[in-house]
């Protein structure tokens, strides 16, 4: 498939790209498989220890989760926090991962050596869940500071149509380019947050995306999300990429990770595995067993990496200092 020369252009111009099209519904149905079964497993935990009597598995994979949190919010989040984020590890993960469509597009940004990381996200955005709004940030907020030089594309998957109403990503454009913004810990959900008055012109974006279609964006381009206002879960996943160059932790373990190690030598995302997704001359490096997979992701999971922070401050502390000027 690919970008096309307009596209590759927009991407460099505005910091994002929507591209329609790039997964068909079945090209999804095994993540959508293995996240059934996972919220399954977990629900079935749940009834043996009896903090639920229902599972909602006759809902519909877009109602399910939103019928549970309506029936038991406290169960519904047991059962979030089982595969929020990067903790689902099936076959069906690695297979978006490997999408040859998307991985067509992402050579147009970064070239034929692609480098993924498990700074893979899913995203269930509950209606009326306290966490699922996502506060203005840049994916580069969350990585090394040394790392601000380099470019890293976050490609965000709508599973469901992203409209207004559910929920659906905000940009805003030409802004990748400005470097770093000040980000603050503690905000809303718990993400990092930057703060209203540093938020770059011009005016935020809405970006209604069909499911399948692909939102690229740098790790410098602020976004955010609004809350669901819907009966349905938007399923989304987010998925990361890079080159060779950029720093990773391919060929180190969690024990390399020392207090005494210099941060300029880690990888952007310390303490998340990193490996190889395209190497056309050497395809015998690429990540292609879903087993190996699971235990590579899982072994990083496992360990207590010592990772320095950026120095970001907390909104709290933030909010104190300006009410000591004042």
């Amino acid at each position: 498939m690919g970008l096309t020369k307009e596209e590759q252009t927009q991407f460099e111009t505005l910091g994002y790209v929507v591209k329609g099209g790039i997964y068909a519904y079945d090209d999804l149905q095994l993540l959508r498989d293995g996240l059934t079964g996972a919220i399954q497993e977990k629900c079935d935990e749940l009834i043996a220890e009896g903090v639920l009597d229902r599972d909602f598995a006759e809902a519909s994979f877009e109602t399910r989760l939103a019928k549970l949190h309506e029936y038991n919010s406290e169960a519904a989040h047991s059962v979030l926090m089982a595969i929020w984020s990067g903790k689902f590890h099936g076959q069906g993960i690695l297979s978006a991962l490997r999408h040859q469509p998307l991985i067509d597009c992402i050579e147009d940004l970064i070239g034929p050596d692609i480098v993924a990381t498990s700074i893979y996200r899913v995203r269930p955005k509950i209606p009326n869940y306290e966490r699922a709004e996502v506060p203005w940030h840049q994916d580069a907020g969350y990585s090394m500071a040394h790392c601000n030089e380099h470019l890293m594309v976050t490609c965000w998957i709508p599973m469901v149509d992203a409209t207004l109403d559910n929920g659906c990503l905000w940009v805003r454009p030409k802004s990748h380019d400005k470097g770093i913004i000040r980000h603050y810990t503690g905000g809303h959900g718990g993400y990092l947050e930057i703060a209203p008055e540093d938020l770059p012109p011009p005016e935020a974006v809405p970006l209604e995306m069909t499911a399948g279609s692909v939102l690229f964006m740098t790790g410098m381009t602020p976004h955010a999300s609004y809350e669901n206002k819907t009966d349905i879960v938007r399923w989304s996943i987010d998925l990361r990429y890079q080159d060779l160059s950029v720093p990773h932790n391919m060929g180190e373990t969690p024990e390399d990770y020392t207090p005494e190690r210099d941060p300029v030598t880690m990888a952007c995302f310390p303490g998340e595995a990193y490996f190889v997704i395209q190497d056309k001359e050497h395809p015998e490096r690429e990540m292609k067993d879903s087993d190996e997979f699971r235990e590579l992701r899982l072994q990083w999971d496992r360990a207590t990496i010592s990772k320095p922070g950026r120095g970001w401050t907390s909104l709290s502390e933030r909010d104190a200092s300006v009410e000591g000027k004042s």
